[in-house]
């Protein structure tokens, strides 16, 4: 969002956009109250006569410490992981249930050792830990620290859908419709690659 968000101001430098980030259950009941004019969310969601658009599918990739046994394996499988604790985000982050839903699909239900609110407290938790997580693509690629690895797992891989979400019943500014428009683009750009 940062990189868009700077691209969004050069080409519409009177605009003034204003973000929030919150859980995705707050921020659906600000756009149906007509508080928030566009959300950028993970799928599923439960809302009420919103509208939404899939902008990419992202893989959510294994974290842990870099000098965690499973590092150095070629292939790590959904079982290699089913034992080892997990720090997660909180129960109302939607990632949560990513994770949960991808492991029951497996057999087995995550050990969790540790819930924070935010996804940088995840990876530095696994960093200093035998614990585990997932972590979307996108944050992997963003973490420059060599204190952790990412690994994608073998076969059916976890994903996360993410999508703008609108209400199609309140007054969309042109503004509003541009900045739509422009999430579009970015996402085919970032789909491939």
């Amino acid at each position: 969002m940062p990189t868009f968000l700077k691209r969004f101001a050069k080409r519409f430098p009177k605009a003034n956009v204003e973000l929030h980030e919150d859980t995705t259950q707050n921020l659906l009941a600000g756009c149906s109250q007509g508080e928030i004019d566009l959300l950028v969310v993970a799928l599923p969601i439960v809302g009420k006569h919103l509208a939404a658009e899939t902008l990419f599918e992202e893989e959510l990739l294994l974290v842990l410490a870099a000098n965690h046994p499973l590092g150095n394996k070629k292939q790590i499988r959904a079982s290699d992981i089913e034992s080892l604790p997990f720090v997660v985000l909180n129960e109302a982050h939607c990632l949560s249930d990513t994770i949960s839903t991808y492991c029951r699909g497996r057999s087995f239900q995550p050990v969790t050792v540790g819930r924070t609110n935010q996804l940088s407290m995840v990876q530095e938790l696994v960093a200093i830990s035998d614990s585990v997580s997932f972590v979307p693509e996108m944050a992997a690629k963003l973490d420059k620290s060599r204190a952790r690895v990412y690994r994608s797992i073998a076969g059916s891989k976890p994903t996360r859908t993410v999508a703008m979400i609108w209400d199609p019943y309140r007054f969309q500014s042109r503004l509003v419709q541009s900045m739509r428009e422009m999430l579009l683009d970015e996402a085919e750009a970032f789909s491939k690659g």
